[in-house]
């Protein structure tokens, strides 16, 4: 495999070694060598897992990590593009978020829950495009039924079908009957300290007296084609198939992200509004080591589920966890601080740079805007000064800086000629940001 080949097949994980994810992760993320290679090695064991015979397979649980480093480092996007690159079912949640049972607030539990839904919605989509076509054709047929009724002549059926294919009455209004979903939301509700997550009073009586609400509706055709190719994919696509797949993709590659973890820790003897972090940590073991989550879709184990967990650690240390839960993350990774170097690099490398999507933004308002390497330069040579002047958060700081500095062409883009070139260089960047490091005090104007 080329060294920067994109990966377009969802299944080609099993063939990428963990120096060829490390290379993929490379080209989105700048550095954190470390933390490339522990979520990699993590990642390729789930295949190998895959391979072993059972019984052992089973017993062969995944190595959560723990991602120790200061904010704005790449912790969180570490774990993304890994997802991403997996096309595995991810969550995110904030360690903070929850509460110890018996409070009011989230549970832990509901972590699977969440990541299961997304698993479900996921495999939802993928199904979907597999009888797309066939759904369209059926959508189509409603709407020529619409548009020309019932006893219109084959003659003027194929007049409008050409009509339709070519997009030419995507404008014009047409009313149709369509699936009432508008109080689904409204009729759900959660359950305190239940075990089986969101109940749909709408979805029930639904099923129970077998039929679905409609609604009459106006829109215009290419609204309605969406909405009716919508819900033909829906009555084509198998459910219970669906939901099958959904958790056992949840259980054999559900990766979930903790970040925040530091912030559960009980810091010292302080009691009072920390008195339910330990509880936290507490409902977090069971969870991570592998249990069993009740969910309205079915039982889920969690023994094979990948937790990643993050934290700054300025204050509180990774010892301070709760020593079970330190023995369930025995992947210890340190990212370190981000050099003058590295955010040069973030500034023009990653395939999604500032750089390119700045200039994206300002090409819509046909304005050609050009980086030249020194204003690059002095761009990270400020963001890293300010970084280690007044508080380090990380690359975070070049979205503050760039916004600032292209305040005032944002603003007045789209009043300028077409065309008009506009060159950052050095003195443009000292121009908007020189004056503010004259003064530390100043610099207060860039923390967020």
């Amino acid at each position: 495999m080329k060294k920067n080949a994109k990966i377009e097949n969802k299944n080609i994980i099993k063939d990428l070694t963990p120096r060829q994810i490390v290379e993929e992760l490379n080209r989105y993320i700048v550095g954190q060598n470390d933390a490339k290679k522990a979520v990699a090695i993590a990642l390729r064991n789930r295949y190998r897992r895959k391979l072993v015979e059972s019984p052992l397979r089973e017993e062969i649980m995944p190595k959560n990590i723990l991602m120790i480093g200061p904010t704005g480092v790449g912790k969180t996007e570490v774990a993304r593009r890994l997802a991403k690159l997996a096309n595995a079912p991810f969550l995110k949640v904030e360690a903070t978020k929850f509460t110890e049972v018996g409070y009011v607030g989230r549970d832990v539990d509901s972590i699977v829950r969440d990541l299961l839904d997304i698993a479900i919605k996921n495999n939802k989509n993928e199904m979907k495009k597999t009888v797309y076509v066939k759904a369209e054709k059926h959508a189509k047929k409603k709407i020529l039924k619409i548009l020309v009724g019932e006893t219109a002549l084959e003659e003027t059926r194929e007049k409008f079908s050409k009509m339709l294919d070519n997009g030419e009455m995507n404008d014009k209004e047409i009313e149709l009957e369509i699936i009432d979903n508008s109080n689904n939301a409204m009729n759900s509700f959660d359950i305190p300290g239940g075990q089986v997550g969101m109940i749909n009073i709408s979805e029930m009586i639904g099923k129970a007296i077998g039929s679905e609400k409609t609604k009459k509706a106006r829109m215009t055709v290419e609204d309605a084609l969406k909405t009716l190719i919508d819900e033909e994919s829906n009555k084509m696509i198998d459910e219970d198939k669906i939901i099958k797949n959904s958790l056992k993709a949840v259980e054999n590659d559900g990766i979930v992200f903790i970040d925040e973890i530091d912030k559960i820790c009980a810091k010292g003897n302080l009691k009072g509004g920390d008195v339910s972090r330990e509880g936290v940590q507490r409902d977090l073991l069971p969870i991570v080591e592998g249990t069993t989550i009740s969910t309205k879709y079915g039982i889920v184990k969690t023994d094979h589920i990948l937790f990643i967990a993050s934290g700054a650690f300025h204050v509180a240390k990774p010892s301070d966890l709760l020593p079970e839960l330190q023995g369930r993350f025995p992947i210890r990774v340190q990212l370190k601080s981000l050099s003058e170097d590295d955010l040069l690099k973030i500034l023009t490398e990653p395939e999604a740079s500032l750089i390119k999507q700045y200039t994206a933004l300002l090409a819509v308002e046909n304005i050609e805007l050009t980086f030249s390497e020194d204003g690059i330069k002095e761009m990270a040579k400020i963001a890293f000064k300010v970084n280690g002047e007044i508080e380090n958060i990380g690359a975070r700081r070049l979205h503050t800086m760039i916004e600032k500095i292209l305040e005032e062409v944002s603003f007045e883009a789209s009043e300028l000629n077409a065309g008009t070139k506009i060159d950052i260089d050095s003195a443009y960047v000292n121009k908007h940001l020189g004056d503010l490091l004259s003064n530390k005090n100043d610099l207060m104007k860039f923390v967020l």
